[in-house]
């Protein structure tokens, strides 16, 4: 069955063709745009015209796809920005003009439980002969850095606990770090560590997250972190998914980019450029929960909502 899933974040729009037969799930296309949907959420509430322009742009492209490839069943998500914003219906509307389907704007539980789907379906293979796991070992604790929200889902085989909270790299980044100077002063960055433990407070009050053995980050602040670590020339999805960073690395990772000028963190290889402005936070955002919770090392995902929703089209 070939479907087509879209996932509206507060800092890009993706969609996802695949295949899905059984157990597999293949490719078709799998694309990224930066679109900055959330721009200015957290302080208007609103969707301003030009972020909605450059979101309804990227859609249209992508609708072509769809229908050039054959999908079937198309699912289109939107996430924190929109669910924020007073003037959702203009999403909505211009989104079901685009696709000919509604957009869900799905709840933070809904986001969540969509996402350790994706992440996790396919992580631990049992071997036939023993029948003993190869690879991370669950409880695992799905941890997706949004632009304006993170999600937190622990589970086995399916999500047990979870909660989203309002601690994004947009969010952030808006909130603290802009136009306070470049590198960022530490009296801002101690503004934005102090919002993330204020959320990791609530967050640990509401989902057992020391019982997980496995960390698992997803989206793109946690990939990009990962490309870092592996030193890779550019962005290669294929050796940054299911690769393992230790807490030392996400620590010495987040301070070199703390330290670095806009120039520089633009120079990095791995770095879209639509990131550079909003890494630093979605990095602390990592670092803290890393150090909060004593985990020793990350198994990054390339597969996330999008994967989750896929296979929901599919009935599996």
């Amino acid at each position: 069955m070939r479907v087509a899933a879209v996932d509206c974040g507060t800092n890009s729009v993706r969609l996802l063709i695949a295949d899905v037969e059984g157990e597999e799930l293949t490719d078709v296309e799998r694309l990224m745009e930066i679109v900055r949907l959330g721009e200015g959420v957290d302080e208007t509430g609103r969707l301003s015209p030009d972020a909605l322009a450059r979101t309804f742009k990227v859609m249209r492209s992508y609708q072509e796809l769809i229908e050039r490839h054959g999908a079937v069943a198309t699912r289109v998500a939107a996430t924190s920005a929109t669910r924020d914003a007073a003037n959702r219906h203009e999403f909505v509307a211009g989104v079901r003009e685009i696709f000919g389907v509604e957009p869900e704007v799905v709840s933070g539980a809904e986001e969540a439980e969509l996402s350790f789907t994706g992440a996790t379906r396919g992580l631990v293979r049992l071997s036939p002969e023993t029948e003993v796991p190869q690879g991370p070992l669950p409880p695992y604790l799905v941890v997706d850095i949004g632009g304006g929200s993170t999600e937190f889902v622990l589970g086995a085989e399916h999500a047990q606990a979870m909660l989203s909270v309002d601690i994004g790299c947009v969010r952030l980044t808006e909130r603290h770090l802009r136009g306070v100077g470049d590198p960022s002063p530490a009296q801002a960055l101690e503004a934005v560590v102090a919002d993330v433990e204020a959320a990791l407070d609530r967050v640990e009050a509401a989902v057992p997250v020391r019982e997980a053995h496995t960390l698992v980050g997803l989206a793109g602040s946690v990939t990009t972190i990962a490309g870092i670590v592996l030193d890779l020339p550019k962005y290669d999805s294929e050796r940054i998914h299911h690769s393992r960073i230790s807490a030392e690395q996400v620590h010495e990772v987040t301070r070199r980019l703390l330290a670095m000028t806009h120039g520089e963190r633009a120079a990095v290889p791995v770095m879209h450029p639509g990131r550079v402005d909003v890494i630093g936070a979605g990095a602390l955002i990592l670092d803290r929960i890393v150090r909060r919770f004593a985990f020793s090392q990350v198994v990054v995902s390339e597969h996330d909502i999008l994967d989750g929703i896929a296979w929901a089209l599919a009935g599996s």
